[in-house]
């Protein structure tokens, strides 16, 4: 019992005492500190005592695709410490290769009598995965909050980055220095954000009159390796400029183009999206459009914990402005 109370409290930040307080009901102890302590007995696996089991855990499932991607990691910061300030403790869960599926965490999650769940990332963004285990956290009356487009008809609350209004800064930045043969790389096909990110690719050469080409696009995997193999063939198309569906894809293109024997931005012109950590520290330092991750996370908080409180909460996506931030990746076309 000792040992409980000390890690418990160590977890919350209180004394021992406090902790004993919660406990044995007494008062004396905030609302805020009482939901805390429950939150870090639910985490670190203690029992709860009997006269508190009736209450569902104040936890938050925090689903993402990897932590590879700096723009992740940093979401799911902006999300814990919005959580924390409401009371509640998040529950990071990440896929990784031959790991628990997405499917498989919902299910633990559901064991864990979560509160609520926020996914980034996810099988919700992609047309062709399956999507059942959404399906089972809507029957159950769980609370569920996207991050960034998603497939029609899942009826969850969504906050995303305008990809129509990234595209337009991107490309409008890359046309006002010159460049004409423009390409983009961005996600699998069945990627709601990177077809909307294409569908407005799409209408800025509709507004020069000019049709896109169809060697200027590319669909690859979020990876450094998937930008440098999709630049590597857009280079030998002629395309001077080059528009990425992620910051990673971007550092691709531009290892592309130096192994092409091309400088950047002399020779070529590359935009990334997120502005992820350290894409003023890369060389060039990148050009890229940035998510408002702070204002996004705690947009998604909000709508999450009024749905735990009861609050009506409708099924539709809210549209946050990104900021493109010009860096050294871009110059004017030769």
């Amino acid at each position: 019992m000792k040992s409980r109370l000390a890690e418990v409290a160590q977890k919350v930040g209180v004394s021992e005492a406090t902790v004993s307080r919660v406990l044995n009901g007494r008062p004396g102890v905030s609302e805020g500190t009482r939901n805390a302590v429950l939150a870090a007995l639910d985490v670190l696996g203690y029992e709860r005592p009997s006269q508190l089991r009736g209450e569902r855990a104040r936890l938050i499932g925090l689903v993402l695709p990897e932590l590879q991607n700096p723009i992740f990691p940093a979401l799911a910061e902006v999300v814990g410490g919005a959580l924390a300030q409401r009371g509640f403790t998040p529950v990071l869960c990440t896929r990784t290769a031959g790991g628990l599926s997405e499917a498989d965490y919902v299910n633990m999650l559901l064991d864990q009598q979560v509160s609520g769940v926020v996914f980034a990332g996810g099988h919700f963004a992609e047309a062709d995965a399956p999507h059942e285990h959404y399906t089972r956290l809507r029957d159950r009356g769980i609370p569920v909050v996207l991050f960034n487009g998603a497939v029609e008809h899942l009826g969850f609350p969504q906050v995303s980055t305008d990809d129509v209004v990234a595209v337009e800064q991107a490309f409008g930045h890359l046309a006002a220095l010159g460049h004409e043969n423009i390409g983009m790389i961005v996600g699998p096909e069945d990627h709601i954000p990177s077809r909307r990110k294409l569908d407005s690719f799409a209408a800025q050469y509709a507004r020069l009159g000019r049709e896109v080409q169809p060697d200027w696009v590319a669909h690859a995997l979020f990876a450094l390796e998937g930008g440098h193999a999709a630049a590597s063939r857009m280079l030998r198309a002629g395309v001077t400029g080059i528009i990425c569906g992620s910051d990673p894809l971007a550092l691709g293109a531009i290892r592309a183009a130096r192994r092409a024997g091309l400088s950047v931005p002399s020779d070529v012109s590359v935009v990334g999206f997120d502005d992820s950590a350290f894409m003023n520290c890369t060389e060039p330092p990148l050009t890229t459009v940035r998510q408002p991750i702070e204002a996004l996370g705690r947009a998604a908080v909000a709508l999450l914990v009024n749905q735990i409180e009861g609050a009506t909460v409708a099924a539709e996506e809210l549209l946050f402005e990104p900021e493109l931030v010009v860096r050294g990746s871009t110059g004017p076309a030769r």
